[in-house]
């Protein structure tokens, strides 16, 4: 699919989307240039990896856009006007897993990802100073920036994430996340809604007493197998197999957030622009998906859906 096919089709559900919601809150100032149909366009379509920085994507729109965009604002007012529109981005990335089915789903699969802003060896201040801390994941070893969790559906879709500190333990950051969605917290959109049926998870979520705790106060019931030298009772080898295949779609995900959608190079200077993008990468993968299922493709074939 040529880039202008893509836009337009991407640009025609986002129109259809906002207009079922009710109209932009009065500001005070001049009038966006852009219409919100059109920022939630452009922000993520801004999201691909061909698009380093934010610059490199506004130099882009700036020469292959500007007809459909006419009233493409500059830079630093594009950026603004970007981080006005987190709500109806969540809202939208909601929607298209609703459509999708997502939240009928028997399971979803529940992991983090640990997200570097910058060499946890680097001496000074960082930008996020407060926010960001020095943690460590497989990926990554020691790293300093974000933990990210994500809900992941059996087909790919992301029905909700989390944000915290790289040395958040899991279990806490779990339970933040459920307790969120329990509640439908309004600062905390991006959780997503409740979940009928099973969480798995791997050992780091693991905890009879947790379990417990989560299957009383929000109704949720994990699968992650025992930690095999602290269990009386480990499984075998035939239901650990079982288990790492389901838990396989996750990890996909995350490398497509990572690697297709740049998340691995983003350095943020501050939370709101972080958590903008991170919503509007994670609401254009599932646009993907939504669009790969429409063409009669794979869902999760994103390196072939587009003609650069």
């Amino acid at each position: 699919m040529d880039v202008d096919t893509f836009v337009t089709r991407l640009y025609v559900m986002v129109d259809d989307f906002c207009k079922s919601l009710p109209p932009d809150r009065a500001r005070p100032g001049e009038k966006p240039s852009l219409t919100r149909s059109e920022m939630v366009t452009l922000l993520l379509f801004a999201q691909w990896r061909q698009f380093g920085s934010e610059r490199a994507f506004y130099r882009y729109a700036r020469r292959h856009l500007r007809a459909a965009f006419p009233t493409l604002p500059a830079r630093t007012q594009f950026n603004r006007q970007a981080r006005q529109v987190l709500g109806t981005v969540l809202a939208f990335s909601h929607h298209l897993a609703g459509q999708m089915g997502a939240h009928q789903a028997p399971y979803q699969v529940l992991d983090t990802m640990g997200c570097a802003v910058r060499n946890a060896q680097r001496r000074g201040h960082s930008w996020l100073e407060g926010v960001v801390n020095i943690g460590r994941c497989n990926r990554l070893g020691w790293y300093e920036g974000f933990n990210v969790l994500t809900c992941v559906t059996p087909q790919g879709v992301i029905t909700g994430f989390g944000l915290a500190a790289a040395s958040t333990n899991e279990r806490p950051f779990t339970e933040a996340f459920l307790a969120a969605r329990a509640s439908h917290h309004p600062r905390l959109p991006e959780v997503g809604p409740p979940l009928s049926g099973f969480y798995v998870a791997d050992t780091g979520f693991e905890g009879a007493r947790a379990h417990s705790a989560w299957a009383y106060h929000f109704g949720a019931r994990f699968i992650t197998p025992p930690k095999s030298r602290q269990s009386r009772t480990p499984w075998p080898k035939a239901r650990r197999r079982w288990h790492a295949a389901l838990r396989q779609i996750v990890e996909t995900v995350h490398d497509k957030l990572l690697n297709t959608f740049g998340l691995s190079r983003e350095r943020p200077h501050d939370l709101q622009g972080f958590r903008s993008r991170l919503a509007a990468k994670v609401c254009l993968h599932n646009f993907c998906i939504c669009l790969n299922r429409q063409l009669g493709r794979n869902p999760l074939a994103f390196a072939d859906l587009l003609e650069w």
